[in-house]
C-alpha cells in the first residue's frame, strides 16, 4: 500500500476514534477499543511518514488527502 494512502487512512482513523473515546468516559467506561484504534492509526502515521523521503509537512496533509480521496473515485 502506498505511503499516502496509509496516511490518510491514518488521519482518518485518528479523527474517528477521538469521538468514541469522549463518548465512552463520558458513559464512564473504558474506552478500550477506541484507545487502540488511536495507537493503530498513529502507528500508521508514523509508519507512512517513515517511509516517504522528506515526509510530510502541515502544508502539504490538504493536497495528499485529495489526492487520495480523488483516486478512489
Amino acid at each position: 500500500m502506498e505511503s499516502d494512502t496509509l496516511f490518510v487512512i491514518g488521519l482518518g482513523l485518528g479523527v474517528l476514534s477521538i469521538p468514541a473515546i469522549v463518548s465512552a468516559i463520558s458513559n464512564g467506561q473504558r474506552p478500550r477499543i477506541a484507545t487502540i484504534t488511536l495507537m493503530i492509526a498513529g502507528g500508521m502515521v508514523v509508519y507512512a511518514m517513515s517511509n516517504k523521503p522528506g515526509g510530510y509537512t502541515l502544508d502539504q496533509i490538504p493536497s495528499i488527502v485529495a489526492r487520495v480521496v480523488n483516486s478512489f473515485t
